[in-house]
């Protein structure tokens, strides 16, 4: 692996007039390869030329001003190098911190020296990998010269650019089809090809075939789809070692400590189960020791020790209260619960606070601390622990086979056998625990099963009530409305039946008393005893009058209309002017007596028969008149209209 490992001599990229010069050092494996003072410019010529791996610095305010200049910066980097900011991502730590986590220490005012040791620690995994494109490329394939205002040889200029744009594009397809990769491609036509072609490439830069071009009339640029902001990614997965203080019961409390002491989760639950609490460890860290605050460590919390395969840690007896109190004074916690389990943690912590800091005399520099206490607090030496981390970081060519290491070995296997038999065990009871909750959710499966079949005969047969209630309704509804009209209809039935007892009797002329002379009067009495050819009318009164009514009357053929209130024999010159249109009958009660009792009349028929005779002639007159009128109007038209014509012949 080779890093680039850069710090700050001189200048700044803020500064217009005096540009950054950086400290270079290259780190090939385990060995520096040069060190050099180079340029901005130089250093993104040497990145391209070499690609190195990594480009490691200790903060991204060296190389960029702001996050656009930054993702500028990555742009111009070849896809396969990654920049690494070794003091962290989100959350920063200095410099120093981060070496001494691996027992390296340096001088902080030689610029060289810095970088020196920022390559270093990001080979040993520290730090975080920026991220500021997505897993989406676009690769844009364009004319390399404007074709100019031309000559006589434009069109053939441009139609050879617009071809070579056009042939490129077509290369990178089957570039990228024999690649496997998935695409979109977007053409701008032009004349003789394309003037630009683009393609979205659902693939990192660094696995896109293809690469930057420029030529005489063609340029490929390739460049990746940003993210809204930047993202860190830890370049090294390990998870820290933890030192976990539990206090199990009803409300179960977890303490988790880093190896430096720092309180990095303190919680407490009334619900939580051991799988919970394994599950909350999980996400921190890697728990190297679990303890308690009793003595005897509890049988839930062994079985978490198992699952981890940690170091067990009891005191040598029951903590009390204000040990407990003296531990956790300058931690803030919610309840005694939490109290107990942070006091657990502590003193787990204190015993081995000596040891840890004892190792950083005895440790070489360039080996990863952590890795080192955890092996001390599993019982191994120093010199074991260096020798195992010497073996997994040296190359594969250079491992030598083991030729007295057999003791060591010997031992390693009986505590992996160990280990194999705990978790063995360990599988054993989680088995016994899944069978038992297995039975328990098909009991509940079959008891909520019962219970919705129960439910939903219950809703079936509200729902089938309901609608046939509804339906009850809407049919007494109806038969109310039916019976209602059952009961005019047979009251109009009796009426009408009396009428025709009297008009065949012969002694009088039985009369249908009209309310009114409008279209409402004529519908209220056809509605009540109805309208036959022949029937006689009676109309009490004439306070309104319409003409249409007298129309419906004509049309239903009746016989007569008798009018009442009439000192003389005869009615407004305009209602007899209507019904003499219609040659419907109007007679006034100064010549027909007429007795009314209720909705029902009666009339004498010898008057009758005689006002009705002198109608008759009146109509006949009425009808000569109305047609000499017409003749003598059709004679003068005729007069006028010749009188009209001898004066234009005049």
């Amino acid at each position: 692996m080779k890093i680039f490992g850069i710090d700050v001599i001189k200048g700044s990229v803020r500064s217009r007039s005096k540009r950054p010069m950086y400290a270079l050092v290259v780190l090939s494996g385990h060995e520096i390869e040069s060190e050099s003072e180079v340029s901005g410019f130089r250093l993104l010529r040497l990145l391209n030329r070499e690609k190195p791996d990594i480009l490691a610095v200790d903060s991204l305010q060296e190389i960029s001003v702001d996050q656009h200049d930054l993702f500028s910066f990555l742009q111009a980097l070849p896809p396969s190098v990654r920049l690494v900011q070794v003091t962290g991502g989100e959350k920063k730590e200095t410099l120093g911190k981060v070496a001494s986590r691996f027992n390296i220490s340096f001088n902080r005012f030689d610029p060289f020296d810095e970088a020196r040791t920022t390559a270093r620690v990001a080979a040993l995994g520290a730090g975080a990998e920026v991220i500021a494109f997505e897993n989406e490329s676009e690769i844009v394939v364009s004319r390399h010269r404007s074709p100019g205002k031309g000559g006589w040889s434009q069109n053939r200029y441009v139609r050879k650019m617009h071809g070579a744009v056009q042939a490129k594009a077509r290369e990178i397809v089957m570039e990228l089809m024999a690649a496997g990769l998935r695409y979109e491609k977007k053409e701008t036509r032009a004349f003789g090809g394309c003037s630009r072609v683009s393609f979205t490439v659902q693939a990192p830069r660094d696995q896109v075939p293809v690469s930057t071009y420029r030529g005489a009339d063609v340029q490929v640029r390739i460049s990746g789809k940003r993210l809204e902001r930047i993202r860190f990614r830890p370049l090294s997965r390990k998870p820290p070692y933890l030192i976990a203080g539990i206090d199990p019961g009803t409300t179960t409390a977890i303490a988790a400590l880093d190896l430096d002491g720092n309180l990095l989760l303190l919680q407490s639950s009334r619900q939580i189960s051991m799988s919970g609490v394994i599950e909350a460890l999980y996400h921190v860290g890697k728990p190297l020791i679990i303890s308690s605050d009793v003595h005897e460590m509890p049988f839930s919390v062994e079985k978490i020790r198992r699952a981890f395969n940690a170091v067990a840690h009891t005191p040598r007896q029951d903590m009390s209260v204000e040990a407990k109190h003296t531990l956790t004074s300058g931690f803030v916690y919610q309840n005694d619960h939490e109290r107990d389990a942070l006091s657990a943690a502590l003193e787990a912590f204190r015993t081995y606070r000596n040891k840890f800091q004892s190792l950083q005399k005895r440790v070489p520099p360039g080996y990863d601390l952590e890795e080192v206490r955890a092996g001390i607090v599993r019982g191994q030496s120093v010199e074991q622990v260096i020798g195992d981390l010497k073996e997994k970081g040296a190359p594969a060519e250079e491992k030598a086979p083991p030729v007295e290491m057999n003791a060591v070995r010997d031992e390693r296997l009986r505590i992996l056998d160990g280990t194999v038999k705990r978790l063995r065990t360990l599988v054993a009871e989680l088995q016994e625990d899944l069978q038992k909750r297995d039975q328990q959710v098909i009991r509940l499966q079959e008891r909520l099963k019962r219970v919705r079949s129960r439910q939903d005969e219950r809703v079936r047969s509200d729902a089938e009530m309901v609608k046939r209630d509804v339906i009850i309704q809407n049919l007494k509804k109806r038969l109310r409305k039916e019976e209602r009209s059952n009961t005019t209809l047979k009251k109009r039935i009796e009426r009408m039946k009396e009428f025709d007892e009297a008009l065949l009797s012969g002694e009088t002329i039985p009369l249908k008393i009209l309310p009114a002379l409008t279209r409402e009067g004529v519908k209220t009495l056809a509605g009540e005893m109805g309208i036959r050819e022949g029937d006689v009318l009676y109309l009490p009164r004439v306070e309104g009058f319409g003409k249409n009514a007298a129309k419906d009357l004509a049309q239903a053929g009746i016989a007569a209309l008798l009018v009442g209130e009439y000192a003389g024999e005869t009615v407004a010159p305009q209602v007899e002017a209507v019904f003499r249109e219609f040659s419907l009958p109007l007679l006034t009660g100064g010549q027909v007596r007429v007795v009314v009792k209720g909705k029902k009349g009666a009339a004498d028929p010898l008057q009758y028969r005689a006002a009705l005779k002198r109608w008759e002639e009146s109509q006949v007159l009425y009808e000569k008149e109305k047609k000499g009128q017409m003749l003598e109007q059709i004679f003068q038209e005729y007069l006028t209209e010749r009188g009209k014509e001898m004066k234009k012949v005049g």
